[in-house]
């Protein structure tokens, strides 16, 4: 490691540092908006829907049409919802959370054996978020990224080989979430009017759709009333499924207002990213959120993006979706395209 990279957070972290450098502290406008995530998790007020998906493929008509309309009203009214009954065992997940809580317990040089090398363009492995350019702004956040899903696109040379079950319980863990977006495609197809099997074609269906698992770890902060995790952003992302070890922190920023994502004991969060969003002309929202700190306990979030082929698809508003009265909101763009716009943006 060159000395001119600045120091893992979770050396920092365990330095026992009682305030942090300042790259760390966010600008004062967004300070007034920190607060302590246990406090914040406990208020009540609107709180992000949770739907029970033990119907969506029911043989009864009308109790099937009932779930699709709880799931319609939070694509449209948020775009983040919590899904239980989704039909990944407790036990799957289990196993997924200790083997990444497993990696990023060993030491600091053994991560590094993996590390990523964002300036040449291997965005795979172990890394920290570089600093954006425009604010030298950083994140209190270490995280591991890997392509997931389909098999014959994986890299498992770069995989972690400890623990030793990491790539076993990981890649059914893809295959089984890949099995449930085709489920939640179809029903959001159906929610827009459109045939089943059409938004997982849009986006590439199963031979093209790219699964990108990021293990955010979020060390216990010195003072995190002056960092985020994660700053405010949209998912780029068809989907995205999160599951999390039960530690609060996220936040959408919901009617003008951050609201705190309660834990719900073995629930998938699920994002309704940009693509479909575009795809939808806007009905299905892509919501704003980001990840608060906290110096009691660590956070680690597993995010799954469910992300077209950056260059073979256009996305555009669907012709269905689009009419006099409402107008394309979006003009078409690729994947990649879109990701360089909203970098852009950021600089």
């Amino acid at each position: 490691m060159t000395s001119s990279i600045a120091p893992r957070v979770e050396s920092l972290a365990s330095s026992g540092i009682q305030s942090i450098p300042k790259e760390y502290i966010r600008p004062k406008e967004e300070l007034e908006s920190i607060g302590n995530v246990f406090e914040e998790e406990k208020k009540g007020g609107p709180q992000v829907p949770t739907i029970d998906l033990k119907d969506i493929e029911s043989e009864d008509i009308k109790v099937r049409e009932r779930c699709l309309q709880e799931l319609k009203k939070a694509a449209m009214g948020w775009g983040v919802m919590h899904l239980v009954n989704h039909g990944i065992s407790d036990q799957l997940m289990d196993r997924v959370r200790i083997a990444g809580q497993k990696f990023f317990e060993l030491p600091i040089e053994e991560k590094e054996k993996y590390a990523n090398d964002q300036a040449s363009g291997k965005i795979q492995g172990y890394g920290s978020k570089l600093a954006n350019s425009a604010s030298g702004q950083l994140e209190w956040i270490a995280y591991f990224f890997h392509l997931v899903f389909p098999e014959d696109k994986k890299d498992l040379s770069i995989w972690p080989k400890t623990p030793s079950d990491y790539t076993e319980v990981t890649s059914e863990y893809a295959r089984q979430l890949r099995g449930l977006a085709s489920k939640i495609l179809s029903a959001l197809s159906l929610c827009l009017g459109l045939e089943e099997g059409r938004l997982e074609k849009e986006v590439g269906g199963l031979e093209e759709l790219l699964l990108q698992m990021k293990i955010n770890y979020y060390p216990k902060c010195p003072q995190p009333e002056l960092a985020l995790g994660v700053e405010a952003h949209t998912d780029v992302s068809a989907l995205t499924f999160i599951l999390h070890n039960m530690v609060p922190g996220l936040q959408l920023f919901y009617e003008g207002k951050w609201i705190t994502a309660k834990c719900i004991p073995n629930s998938i969060i699920m994002h309704i990213g940009d693509t479909i969003k575009i795809l939808s002309n806007g009905k299905f929202k892509s919501i704003l959120h980001r990840g608060l700190v906290n110096k009691e306990k660590v956070r680690i979030s597993w995010a799954v993006f469910f992300e077209p082929p950056k260059e073979k698809i256009i996305l555009k508003p669907l012709p269905e979706t689009v009419s006099e009265m409402e107008p394309p909101s979006f003009p078409p763009c690729t994947f990649a395209q879109l990701i360089q716009h909203k970098l852009f943006k950021k600089t």
